[in-house]
């Protein structure tokens, strides 16, 4: 179990350790070279048998693989060729290693972190399969699902300062290094700061550590950008793990986030985070998350990624926390948080990802239930959703959309079903499909695909309507009323683009 006190990693500690790290080889490609595509898959779905075979070599990387990664204890001398140039008992003074006689294990999470720009080293906790046992109430994640999912829904263009809020063991602002001229992290824990810290100057970053809870250490200040990755578990007001409890009530941390952001929010800054929200019964989730926006001054992307029963969500956070459903334990936790969702009419428990602007106008909401399966990171898709709402609230009457000119991206392909009927085939449905971002489909019709066929970025919308209408025998004017809201509605999917966002 972590030890209550923070870590001491100095400045000069830092220095020398990423010196070593580098050395032997321990960083994104490294590993990955040491231990070949198959072993590095496995090790990523927790079968380090492979991972020990590939390492058995006895090389500083591979050494620090069987260490770190796998979680074996290592002869103190080999540990020491794979660490050149440091003390393994100054090492251990911080808690990253745990001697014991002539062997080494790892006291602390220390792993490379990639993107394609490169890698990183992280610091974190152990977690309960390393422990083998459950984690501390102090326990500082490491890199999971849930803060890489927020890496890659993260828009990534850039800005002058980024806050990222509960920064934990400080992922999220190791990727805002990439685009940020400043960045300041936040937590409510002491360890996590410290561990954070450490990452940081491990990599050789200057980030703003400040302490705190939740917005405090930053009144009066404002960002281009805020991230967060906050303790979203829903349930009973307890704080049983730091990293997941805020000690409020149900999905009352994600509707503070919610709320306050966008008062740290320089104007067109954007905040984006991961929320979880009740499926109560009787109510819509968007409407429930809708309420936590003021009126105006805000544009808002609700995405849901998933939604659990309350049970498989219990035992899930049970589990992530090394703690057995079976065991006394946690037949208790279980019973307490099952009887708080049935108290409080829980049918389910969303989850997914939120992106806030700060505008000048009304605020403009979209929820949008996104739980297929999709490719392509959410961030970029997030950056140009808030381009898209922008230009529309820029072409809101309509006489400025027909006046604009439109395109179908390529990426835009039309799906017809068809089955046997007494002429030929009858059409059962037509779709659109986005082969790209989160893959949106939509169905349609004759007069709309008809319309999309012809822009082209040729002729302004209005040009298009007058020549279907007559096509269609249709009055011109009626024919443009009821396109005005579905081109709309194209525009904010990215179905068809206005010329000047191509």
């Amino acid at each position: 179990m972590p030890n209550e006190r923070p870590p001491l990693f100095t400045d000069d500690l830092c220095a020398r350790l990423a010196d070593s790290l580098l050395t032997s080889g321990y960083d994104g490609d490294g590993v990955v070279a040491a231990l070949g595509e198959q072993a590095h898959a496995a090790l990523g779905r927790n079968e380090p048998e492979p991972a020990r075979r590939a390492t058995a070599g006895g090389s500083p990387v591979e050494t620090l693989v069987r260490l770190f990664l796998v979680g074996d204890a290592e002869p103190r001398a080999a540990v020491e060729r794979a660490l050149p140039g440091l003390d393994l008992d100054e090492v251990a003074a911080t808690g990253l290693l745990r001697l014991d006689g002539g062997s080494v294990r790892a006291g602390l999470d220390l792993r490379p972190h990639a993107d394609e720009d490169g890698s990183w080293w992280v610091l974190a906790d152990l977690d309960s399969d390393q422990l083998g046992g459950p984690v501390g109430p102090d326990h500082v994640l490491g890199i999971g699902h849930a803060s890489l999912s927020l890496a890659r829904a993260t828009t990534r263009r850039p800005v002058g300062t980024v806050l990222d809020l509960g920064t934990g063991c400080g992922v999220q602002a190791l990727h805002a290094s990439r685009h940020a001229g400043a960045i300041t992290a936040t937590d409510l824990s002491s360890r996590a700061l410290a561990l954070a810290s450490a990452t940081f100057r491990l990599n050789g970053l200057t980030v703003e550590t400040l302490k705190g809870s939740w917005f405090e250490p930053v009144a009066g200040r404002r960002f281009d950008q805020v991230v967060c990755n906050p303790p979203f578990v829903v349930g009973p007001p307890r704080v049983d793990y730091v990293y997941r409890d805020s000690g409020l009530a149900g999905d009352d941390a994600s509707a503070l986030v919610v709320r306050g952001v966008p008062g740290v929010l320089n104007p067109g800054g954007v905040g984006q985070f991961l929320a979880s929200w009740l499926h109560r019964r009787g109510e819509d989730w968007a409407d429930r998350v809708t309420s936590w926006l003021p009126d105006e001054g805000v544009d808002a992307w609700f995405v849901q990624r998933d939604v659990a029963e309350p049970a498989l969500y219990v035992g899930t956070w049970l589990r992530d926390a090394g703690i057995d459903p079976r065991s006394a334990e946690g037949s208790a936790k279980a019973a307490a948080w099952l009887d708080w969702f049935a108290e409080h009419d829980v049918a389910g428990i969303g989850f997914g990802f939120v992106t806030l602007r700060a505008t000048d106008a009304d605020t403009e909401v979209a929820c949008e239930d996104l739980r297929h399966a999709y490719d392509d990171p959410l961030g970029e898709e997030a950056g140009r959703w808030l381009d898209r709402v922008a230009w529309l609230r820029a072409h809101e009457s309509p006489g400025a959309l027909l006046a604009a000119t439109f395109v179908v991206p390529p990426t835009v392909v039309l799906e017809r079903v068809e089955q046997p009927g007494e002429q030929g085939w009858d059409e059962v449905v037509r779709r659109l499909h986005r082969t790209d971002g989160p893959g949106w489909q939509q169905e349609t019709d004759e007069l709309v695909t008809s319309l999309l066929a012809g822009c082209r970025g040729a002729l302004p919308l209005a040009e298009l309507l007058a020549l279907l209408a007559a096509g269609q025998g249709l009055p011109v004017d009626a024919v443009a009323r009821a396109a005005v809201p579905v081109v709309a509605d194209l525009v904010t999917h990215g179905m068809l683009l206005p010329v000047e966002l191509v």
